[in-house]
């Protein structure tokens, strides 16, 4: 059973529920941290609250993207985390020779569209209604060293309806991510044994 992180940056919605899956044995992970880079995500009280052990590594305390990067690599190894899943995590994470393939993220929007930096939370959703689209949706991708960029694993699609609003949209999505990020995650450690 391969050990996980979950990379928070704001309520840990996603990582409460990937540590909910692994428990009930629908995700072949131990979840060993939980890792937020803001002190005030009310994430690090939620994952605590069910014993998860949570460290929160400031940004402002490293003096760029890669030395922040390592610093967070190095408390997950520490923890002996093997694969990390970032769960609205905020930050660019510079991501070393030694994590490539290992680190997923999910995205609330069907990439290659709709991501990039700045591309997050309502912006996505707000940019999707401004384009027209009839859907929408989430994607489950591999990290690498661009924003929104590595192997896309999974997708799950959400129409647009008639008069929707950024918040009525985010929520038929997250909704979506619920389920999917669980799934893309399981089908993604399994095939790491094959």
């Amino acid at each position: 059973m391969r050990k996980l992180a979950l990379f928070i940056s704001g309520t840990g919605g996603n990582a409460l529920n990937l540590l909910d899956a692994c428990r009930a044995g629908r995700v072949p992970a131990e979840p060993v941290l939980g890792l937020s880079s803001s002190a005030k995500a009310a994430g690090v009280e939620r994952l605590a609250a069910q014993g998860l052990p949570v460290a929160v590594v400031l940004p402002s305390a490293f003096p760029g993207d890669a030395a922040y990067a390592q610093a967070c690599f190095q408390r997950a190894e520490a923890a002996g985390a093997e694969v990390i899943a970032l769960c609205g995590w905020l930050r660019k994470l510079v991501i070393p020779a030694a994590w490539e393939g290992r680190v997923l993220n999910i995205h609330p929007g069907l990439l290659p569209d709709f991501g990039g930096q700045g591309m997050y939370g309502m912006h996505v959703h707000r940019a999707v209604l401004a384009s027209g689209r009839a859907e929408s949706g989430c994607t489950v991708h591999e990290v690498d060293n661009l924003y929104d960029h590595g192997r896309i694993l999974a997708q799950a699609r959400v129409p647009v309806l008639a008069g929707d609003t950024p918040e009525a949209l985010q929520k038929r999505v997250y909704e979506q991510e619920m389920d999917l990020y669980p799934r893309a995650l399981r089908d993604f450690l399994l095939g790491l044994d094959e």
